[in-house]
């Protein structure tokens, strides 16, 4: 059994914690939610009652006797964390974005290195069932070679509503706004079902007036295959309207569409007409005893991505997303914000 910590108990980790104690339930997993610890001593209480877990009074203290961390604190304390957890040889899985920028990734990525921790990165979507059939359909070749792709990202401003995420308002604590905090996913998926991206240009806005906080973004990406793709990034005030997701791909021989970044269906449109393609989770994911609402399917989401890191761990492989995909998608990030204060010049992606 693998015994494990929380770092942070706001709403991203009550996501991956009931994702847990449900696969627990079901036996999924072999693991025990053992230990949490967040600055605000309340919150981490109430976090404790709800798993039977112990409320520390510091990370140090929550990492001790435990296999495995799931950190899900403010992007500030991702570094200082990642080293602490290292230091007492306890896996980690790690909230995306790593850092606020690429030398803290870097250094990140340099602990994980020197110290051969088991690592892995929230970057969920690589995991969705319809993302999954998308990367399928392209790597196949059935269609043809892509030829473009848009992809649009919106939510409310996250520190409101059901996030009520009040530091991604602070540039200090998050690095930036809705293209390394949200959008880091839909690079790394673009990526991930595309292929390399070569070069980027973008221009980024700030409408809510949060300093260091851009809440709009256009940006054009051109990938290697010649693919030429596009994303649209935004943080809005309607907040009945959480986060959503829609992705255009047209290829020589079809086009492909989706609205639901997780179960789909995807459709496809060729000269035979238009196919509904549907997309479910692993049956073991459905049967999760998770209610049938949004808020269990947002929670089953995180599900594969938690089970994969618990079994990798126990079985002694590498995890995956890993820290080496991981600043691949900051590298994109990056790319975005070099090039916003060029004014939108093109920035090569380095290797």
């Amino acid at each position: 059994m693998l015994k494990v910590a929380f770092l942070g108990t706001g709403l991203i980790s009550w996501a991956h914690s009931l994702a847990l104690e449900a696969m627990i339930d079901t036996k999924v997993v072999d693991v025990q939610i053992a230990s949490c610890y967040d600055i605000d001593s309340a919150r981490a209480g109430q976090f404790a009652a709800t798993h039977g877990c112990s409320r520390k009074e510091s990370a140090e203290e929550a990492l001790t006797d435990v296999d495995v961390v799931w950190i899900c604190t403010p992007t500030s304390q991702h570094r200082t964390l990642v080293e602490t957890a290292a230091s007492q040889g306890v896996a980690v899985f790690c909230e995306k974005p790593l850092g606020r920028n690429m030398d803290e990734v870097r250094a990140m990525a340099g602990t994980v290195e020197e110290t051969r921790i088991p690592f892995q990165v929230g970057l969920v979507l690589r995991r969705c069932p319809v993302f999954i059939k998308l990367r399928e359909m392209v790597l196949s070749g059935s269609l043809g070679k892509a030829m473009v792709v848009s992809f649009r990202d919106d939510q409310f401003f996250p520190v409101q509503g059901h996030y009520a995420s009040t530091w991604r308002g602070d540039v200090e604590q998050a690095g930036g706004g809705t293209v390394i905090e949200h959008s880091i996913h839909d690079l790394d998926i673009l990526r991930y079902c595309f292929g390399e991206i070569r070069s980027i240009s973008a221009t980024t806005y700030n409408f809510a007036g949060y300093n260091g906080i851009e809440d709009a973004a256009a940006v054009n990406l051109a990938f290697e295959s010649g693919l030429s793709g596009s994303l649209v990034s935004a943080w809005h005030q309607i907040l009945s309207r959480p986060s959503t997701r829609r992705v255009e791909a047209i290829f020589e021989h079809g086009m492909v569409w989706l609205e639901n970044d997780f179960v789909g269906p995807l459709h496809l449109l060729t000269d035979n007409g238009e196919e509904v393609i549907e997309c479910p989770p692993p049956s073991w994911v459905k049967d999760l005893p998770l209610p049938d609402n949004e808020i269990g399917i947002a929670i089953r989401m995180y599900a594969e991505s938690d089970r994969r890191f618990t079994e990798s761990v126990m079985a002694g492989v590498k995890p995956s997303p890993s820290i080496e995909e991981a600043v691949q998608a900051h590298k994109l990030v990056d790319a975005v914000y070099v090039s916003a204060s060029a004014g939108g010049a093109p920035v090569q992606v380095l290797a």
